[in-house]
C-alpha cells in the first residue's frame, strides 16, 4: 500500500471555498490561506449564535500502545462515512505539534484513505497558530526576565517563578536550564527550563475561550510568580496582556480544510492529553455544531486522559455534552495489553486478547458512567483472525455496547459504515451526562475522585511540595477550578509498565501547578514530562523535500 503521504498527494482536492459551501459558508466568511486553507472569521460567529446545534460525537480510545490503535484515522473515516451517507457533517481535530511529528508519533492528520488535507502542510506550519502561541508565551518570559533586570518593581521572588519558555520540538536537553549568564548587563541569573508549545497555558487559554476578548482576560489572570509576600504575580501586572492578545488576533479564529473525500474539517488547537487537557478548540467545536448536523470529534490519547477532560473541563467550561461515544482498539493493542510482546502480536492468541480486554471494558464501563452511549470500534488489521473477532464481539455483547468492524485506513468512508449507522442511531438516544466531580469539592476530592472512578486507583498519595501547593492554591481561591491531570499515556495507573485493568496500586501526585488563566490545576504525576524527548532514530531523520517540492518520509 502506498505510503500516508503519497496517497495525500495523489488527492485532488478542491478550493476551500466549495467545501465552506457545503456549511454554508460563504467567501466572506473565510481568510484564505492559500487554495486549500481558510480560517473562519470571528464575524461569522454572530449569523450562526442562535443555530441549533448539531449532534456532538466524541472518538476516544483504549489506552494507546505501540501496536497502534489509530483514532485520529477512525474519526476521519467515521465523519467521511456520515458524508457519504448525505449527513451535513463536520470534522473538529486537534492540530498536530511538530515535536512528535519528527520525533516517533509522526503527525496526526490521519492515515491511509482516511485523511484531512492537505496534510503536508497540517503537520507542518499550517496557518502559523503555533508559531503564534510559542512567540506570546517567550513574550511573556522575555518581559518577565526584563523586569528583574529593571529593578524588579513587583518584588517578584526569583525562586518563585512559574513561567517557563516553550518550543515546539522535543527537546530534553532545555527541560532544565539556567538563564541570565554572562555578567549584570545579561540579565539575573536563575534555573528555569523549557516546555512544549502543546503545554502552554495560552495553548489551553486558546482552546477554552468563546473569542479574543474572553482571551485575553484570560491571559491577564495568567499567575507567572509570586512575591515576597506570597501574593501571585500575574500577566496584568507586568502590563502586556494586550500584546500576547495581539499576537493571538489571528490563531484565535478557527481553521477550515477537508479529508480525502471532501468533508469539511475544522482543525484548531492541539494541546496534548497527558500533560494538558487534550481536546481542539471550543471555538472550532461550536463553529462546526452550528454549521453541521453531525460533528465527529477527538479527545487525546485513551478515554482515561482525553475523554476525561473533554467532559470535565471542556464540556463543563462550553456547556456541551457529547450525544455518542465511540471507544477505538485494536485486536493487536488489546492482544498486547493483555501480556503479548510487541513483535508477537501477529499471531492468533485468543487468550492474550481475552486478558486485554479488561483495559476496554474499563473504557466502556466510564463512558457509561458519564451517562454516554457508547460505541466499540475496531480498526482491523489484516492478521486479525475470525476467531478473535468473534471473541470480541461476544465481550461487547456481554458488557451492552454496540460493536463495529473498520477498514477506513484501507477503504475510506465505505470502510466505516456500519461504524457510521451505529452512531447515527446512539446519537438519537436521550442521555444526561454526570461529571466525575463537583466544583464545591476541594482540589485533593476531585483528584482522588479522577483516581477512583476513571483509573480504579485504590487512592492517591502526595509529596510534600504537592501538598504544600494545593494549601497554598485553595487558601488564594482556587479551589473550584477543575482538575487537569498529567499521566503516562500507557496506562490507567500512573506506571506506563502496568497494562490492562491494573488494581490494588495508589497514584502518586509529585507536584501542581496553577493555571489560573486557562481555569484549572494541573496535578503531575509519575514520570510525566512537559517536554519530551526524541528517539534513538527521530522520524525526521527519513524526511526530505525535491528539486520539485515533493515532500517524502512525512507520516
Amino acid at each position: 500500500m502506498k505510503t500516508d503521504v503519497e496517497i495525500a498527494q495523489e488527492t485532488q482536492m478542491v478550493h476551500i471555498r466549495e467545501i465552506a459551501a457545503q456549511l454554508d459558508l460563504t467567501e466572506d466568511d473565510l481568510e484564505l490561506y492559500g487554495k486549500y486553507k481558510a480560517k473562519i472569521t470571528i464575524d461569522t460567529w454572530h449569523k450562526l449564535k442562535n443555530k441549533k446545534n448539531g449532534k456532538l460525537i466524541l472518538v476516544t480510545a483504549i489506552n494507546p500502545t505501540p501496536a497502534g490503535e489509530g483514532k485520529t484515522t477512525m474519526s476521519i473515516g467515521l465523519g467521511d462515512a456520515l458524508h457519504s451517507l448525505g449527513k451535513k457533517t463536520a470534522l473538529a481535530l486537534r492540530e498536530p505539534s511538530l515535536g512528535p511529528c519528527f520525533g516517533i508519533k509522526g503527525g496526526a492528520a490521519g492515515g491511509g484513505y482516511a485523511q484531512v488535507v492537505p496534510m503536508e502542510d497540517i503537520n507542518l506550519h499550517f496557518t502559523g497558530d503555533f508559531h503564534a502561541l510559542t512567540s506570546a508565551h517567550n513574550l511573556l518570559a522575555a518581559v518577565l526576565d526584563n523586569h528583574l533586570q529593571q529593578g524588579n518593581a513587583l518584588d517578584i521572588d526569583v525562586r518563585t517563578i512559574t513561567w517557563r519558555r516553550v518550543v515546539d520540538l522535543n527537546d530534553r536537553a532545555l527541560r532544565n536550564i539556567i538563564c541570565g549568564l554572562g555578567g549584570k548587563a545579561h540579565g539575573v541569573p536563575r534555573e528555569t527550563g523549557f516546555d512544549i508549545t502543546v503545554a502552554s497555558e495560552l495553548m489551553a487559554i486558546l482552546c477554552l475561550s468563546d473569542n479574543l476578548q474572553d482571551a485575553k482576560k484570560r491571559i491577564g489572570k495568567i499567575v507567572v510568580a509570586y512575591n515576597h509576600a506570597g501574593e501571585p504575580v500575574r500577566a496584568d501586572d507586568l502590563n502586556v496582556t494586550g500584546a500576547l492578545a495581539l499576537l493571538l488576533k489571528d490563531a484565535i479564529k478557527p481553521n477550515l480544510v477537508q479529508s480525502l473525500e471532501k468533508t469539511p474539517a475544522f482543525i484548531h488547537g492541539g494541546p496534548f492529553a497527558n500533560i494538558a487537557h487534550g481536546c481542539n478548540s471550543i471555538l472550532a467545536t461550536k463553529y462546526a455544531l452550528k454549521l453541521a448536523d453531525y460533528v465527529v470529534t477527538e479527545a487525546g490519547f485513551g478515554a482515561d486522559l482525553g475523554a476525561e477532560k473533554f467532559i470535565n473541563i471542556k464540556c463543563r467550561a462550553a456547556g456541551l455534552k457529547p450525544d455518542a461515544v465511540v471507544v477505538v482498539a485494536t485486536i493487536r493493542a488489546l492482544k498486547m495489553h493483555g501480556g503479548l510482546a510487541k513483535q508477537e502480536l501477529a499471531k492468533p492468541d485468543l487468550a492474550a486478547l481475552e486478558a486485554g480486554l479488561a483495559n476496554l471494558s474499563k473504557h466502556v464501563e466510564n463512558i457509561k458512567n458519564f451517562g454516554l452511549p457508547a460505541i466499540v470500534a475496531i480498526n482491523r488489521f489484516p492478521a486479525d483472525t475470525e476467531a478473535e473477532i468473534h471473541l470480541l464481539e461476544n465481550a461487547c455483547q456481554k458488557l451492552g455496547v454496540e460493536f463495529s468492524l473498520s477498514t477506513a485506513f484501507t477503504d475510506g468512508s465505505k470502510g466505516s459504515a456500519d461504524l457510521a449507522q451505529k452512531v447515527i442511531r446512539a446519537a438519537d438516544t436521550s442521555s444526561t451526562l454526570h461529571f466525575t466531580y463537583t466544583d464545591e469539592m476541594s482540589t485533593k476530592e476531585k483528584i482522588a475522585a479522577i483516581a477512583k472512578k476513571i483509573y480504579g486507583a485504590d487512592g492517591v498519595n502526595y509529596t510534600p511540595a504537592a501538598d504544600k501547593a494545593i494549601a497554598q492554591m485553595e487558601k488564594m481561591g482556587f479551589a473550584r477550578l477543575p482538575v487537569c491531570m498529567a499521566k503516562t499515556q500507557y496506562s490507567l495507573s500512573d506506571d506506563m509498565h502496568k497494562l490492562g485493568r491494573p488494581t490494588g496500586f495508589k497514584i502518586t501526585v509529585k507536584e501542581i501547578r496553577l493555571s489560573a488563566g486557562a481555569g484549572f490545576i494541573v496535578a503531575l504525576t509519575g514520570n510525566i514530562l512537559t517536554m519530551p524527548g526524541l528517539p534513538k532514530k527521530p522520524a525526521a531523520e527519513n524526511m526530505d523535500i525535491d528539486v520539485n517540492g515533493k515532500i517524502t518520509g512525512l507520516f
